[in-house]
């Protein structure tokens, strides 16, 4: 901690000597300071440490603890009244330092448990306590600078506390994973924070991405793969060469939609059905994910019918259409208000038959055995109905798209494992 560096808030114990207490004080230049001590002491804090200083700081009070030897008692007083006088003095996670030179054992272990939330510098000054004032302003100048007078207690919780946000994208949580990455950013010490920030980016992008905000995820995602690439210049967890080579893979996959210009990308099917899956996989959300099921079949068959015979399926050109079908599609599927012909998602499959497309062909041989499966999503809550899809019925629903589509499941994108 330099003198140079402002301090805007000090949470300082103290007891009957103020030597070491005031040199700290004069060191930091603190805004604010919190006074920890019994409330016999606080005739030390009025009448011998104002005179002493310099320069008053802006705000100051205290917390009493009943006991200082008792941790239990120190640990009950700082978590009632620490964190709300923080708020009230807009001290923000981080801009807190802790001294605990003066304190107890019981005071020391309560204060940098109950202020990690807040603090990353904890301060702890040898010697203590000094004969003069300025033997102590001395020696606290002398040792402020070496890595045993302060210590920042996340530098030694990241590892664990990298993997509870990993264990969040993991799970499909990305906003905590996000928080999680820069939270660590923004409390370690040294030269990681850009390896943070750059797992928070990642994080970001996978959040867009299960939006299916494709443009922004693709974006982020570039930016995140670089930054670790930097990062990992300097070394890095285990696992990160192996995270990066997934990232970029699922890259390549997110350029084949943001750059494709067409009208129908079908890479859109893949990652509509990638989508879902990740639902099912973790058991959650199958009532959305059953809905995205279907529009990923339908996507499906608009790609087919947009690649193969140039046909768009909510613009339909009758004249690509077998006459038959033509006559069919004229009479059901004209949109009065624009005039064009739209066709549904079974006409949509009855039109690749009638063109002697193969998935078309299965769809219409196998619709008697698959029509309970569309029916039960039909009576979904998002479908029609009024009860929850089934787990086995989605999964069934999930197999039929993949045979429907001739897709193996190698060929969807898929959320790489954090393990860093």
């Amino acid at each position: 901690m330099s003198a140079h560096i402002p301090t805007k808030a000090l949470l300082l114990a103290i007891q009957a000597d103020p030597t070491s207490a005031i040199a700290i004080i004069q060191y930091l230049n603190p805004d604010m300071v919190c006074f920890f001590l019994h409330e016999s002491h606080k005739e030390v804090v009025e009448s011998q440490i104002p005179p002493a200083l310099s320069r008053m700081p802006q705000r100051w009070d205290w917390i009493f603890t009943p006991f200082p030897e008792s941790f239990s008692a120190c640990q009950k007083a700082l978590a009632q009244k620490l964190g709300p006088l923080l708020t009230t003095w807009k001290v923000m996670p981080g801009e807190l330092v802790i001294d605990i030179t003066n304190a107890t054992a019981g005071m020391a272990s309560a204060m940098v448990l109950t202020g990690f939330p807040f603090s990353t510098k904890v301060l702890l000054f040898p010697g203590h306590p000094y004969p003069s004032a300025d033997q102590a302003a001395e020696e606290i100048t002398k040792l402020v600078s070496q890595s045993e007078a302060s210590a920042n207690p996340w530098d030694e919780e990241a590892p664990r506390l990298r993997h509870e946000a990993c264990y969040s994208f993991n799970h499909g949580s990305y906003d905590a994973a996000v928080k999680g990455f820069h939270t660590l950013e923004h409390r370690i010490s040294g030269g990681l924070k850009p390896f943070y920030r750059a797992l928070a980016d990642v994080a970001l992008a996978y959040g867009l991405w299960d939006q299916l905000l494709y443009r922004a995820a693709w974006e982020k995602l570039k930016g995140g793969i670089k930054a670790l690439e930097l990062a990992s210049v300097w070394g890095g967890p285990p696992g990160l060469d192996r995270l990066i080579h997934a990232l970029k893979g699922n890259l390549t996959f997110l350029d084949r939609i943001v750059l494709d210009s067409k009208d129908i990308k079908p890479a859109v099917s893949l990652d509509l059905l990638a989508w879902a899956k990740r639902r099912g996989d973790r058991g959650r959300d199958l009532e959305a994910a059953t809905h995205v099921l279907l529009r990923a079949l339908e996507a499906f068959a608009q790609s087919r019918l947009f690649t193969q015979y140039r046909l768009k399926s909510w613009d339909v050109n009758l004249e690509r259409l077998p006459e038959d079908l033509g006559d069919t599609c004229r009479r059901q599927y004209l949109n009065e208000i624009d005039g064009k012909y739209r066709l549904p998602l079974q006409a949509q499959f009855q039109a690749l038959a009638a063109l002697g497309d193969p998935m078309g062909q299965r769809f219409v041989t196998d619709w008697s055995k698959m029509k309970s499966l569309f029916d039960a999503a039909d009576h979904a809550l998002l479908g029609y109905g009024f009860e929850p899809i089934k787990p086995e019925r989605f999964h069934q629903l999930y197999d039929l798209v993949i045979n429907l589509s001739g897709v193996a499941p190698t060929d969807l994108p898929e959320f790489p494992t954090m393990n860093v």
